[in-house]
């Protein structure tokens, strides 16, 4: 019961900060904001307790919960930058730095949980292909009419990070035949979450992306990410 009541309350305030964050950007809504993610760590708390409880030891709920906080101080760090807009640099690079540690964490506790010992390319692939895909994108700045500026390296960087996240998830989930929950709510979660960093990229990079239908599609893409990555410790056996 408890599980699908912080779903409900998590989509509640979800919609409240949207309607706040478009009208303006303010403390209350970073209070909101704060609300939301605060839901999604204590979905993978709650899952976390649930697997600890059904006697399983997996090192994936502790992993999932403490990327998840990472989540929750990025959440508030990338808001402060429109409350304190003089303040902007050091906002934005904490928030890739901590959004790039949460994703780490989620990395290692798929590898601690699931990687199969011997079989390297499992691992070595995903990381070669997010690294080809970051650069990729730091390639296409000019055609997507993006500026990265003084913050290329650490996009590139945060983005083989994420890429990785998502790669080495679908790569476990895939060699496993999607039989893994947790797995498979790690890949789609993921999907949505680069999804949602594809059109904040635009927002914070880019001229006239700030339109109401941006900011709705990136937190309804980025929440439902972690919504999804927080229940994957729900689901662990």
């Amino acid at each position: 019961m408890a599980y699908p009541l912080l779903l409900l309350c998590g989509a509640a305030l979800l919609a409240a900060y949207i309607r706040e964050k478009i009208r303006a950007y303010s403390v209350r809504a970073l209070l909101l904001k704060s609300l939301v993610s605060a839901l999604f760590v204590a979905v993978g708390v709650y899952g976390s307790w649930l697997s600890a409880s059904r006697g399983s030891a997996s090192p994936l709920g502790p992993c999932v919960v403490l990327g998840l906080v990472c989540g929750l101080l990025g959440d508030i760090w990338l808001d402060l930058k429109y409350v304190f807009p003089e303040k902007d640099e050091p906002f934005t690079y904490a928030g890739f730095c901590v959004f790039g540690l949460g994703h780490l964490l989620f990395i290692a506790g798929m590898l601690l949980s699931f990687f199969p010992a011997g079989q390297p390319l499992l691992l070595l692939a995903p990381i070669l292909l997010a690294l080809a895909l970051s650069l990729g994108n730091a390639l296409l700045e000019k055609p997507m009419k993006l500026s990265y500026g003084k913050f290329k390296p650490v996009v590139i960087a945060y983005g083989a990070v994420l890429f990785a996240m998502v790669l080495l998830a679908g790569t476990l989930a895939l060699s496993r035949g999607w039989r893994e929950t947790p797995l498979n709510l790690l890949f789609i979660g993921g999907v949505s979450f680069a999804v949602s960093d594809l059109i904040l990229s635009g927002t914070y990079f880019g001229v006239g992306k700030e339109r109401p239908v941006d900011l709705v599609l990136n937190y309804l893409s980025y929440y439902t990410g972690q919504f999804l990555i927080a229940s994957a410790a729900v689901f662990l056996t």
